[in-house]
């Protein structure tokens, strides 16, 4: 009677290890990607969800701070309550920035968002990388300008 093989060999246990293997080295650093393109992505939204409470503090007169544009600091940036992100200039030029930190990707720590408002009322969009060691072409918004 002949004893029935059952189970892999070590040899199949290691080919498909260095499989998983190969394959994780492909995917991580793509889903490091997603993530750190996904996070700017949601900084820039949610600074720019605060242009309409400026635009209305300053058709009204109002002087132009963190209480009066509601701000409320993102897990994304260093901000907080007491750091204003606004600046107004007696022309109708400002603009709104925040500073990448927090529980952002290692990399983005440093990158600057930025939204200047020209004496027209145009907003615009602009990305310091400077101080980004993690920065990528591939993580830029397209509504935003990188400098």
């Amino acid at each position: 009677m002949q004893k029935e093989d059952r189970g892999f060999t070590l040899i199949e246990l290691m080919i498909v290890v260095a499989i998983i293997g190969i394959l994780a080295a492909f995917a991580i650093p793509s889903y490091q990607g997603f993530v750190a393109e996904s996070q700017i992505n949601r900084a820039v939204s949610e600074l720019g969800a605060y242009r309409t409470a400026y635009e209305t503090s300053l058709s009204n007169n109002e002087t132009i701070n963190n209480a009066g544009l509601g701000y409320v600091p993102s897990q994304l940036t260093t901000g907080n309550t007491a750091t204003q992100i606004a600046t107004t200039n007696a022309d109708g030029s400002g603009h709104l920035e925040v500073t990448m930190g927090g529980k952002a990707m290692t990399g983005l720590a440093g990158l600057v968002i930025r939204f200047e408002r020209n004496t027209s009322g145009v907003w615009s969009c602009f990305i310091d990388t400077s101080a980004a060691s993690g920065w990528e072409t591939g993580y830029a918004p397209s509504s935003c300008t990188v400098i």
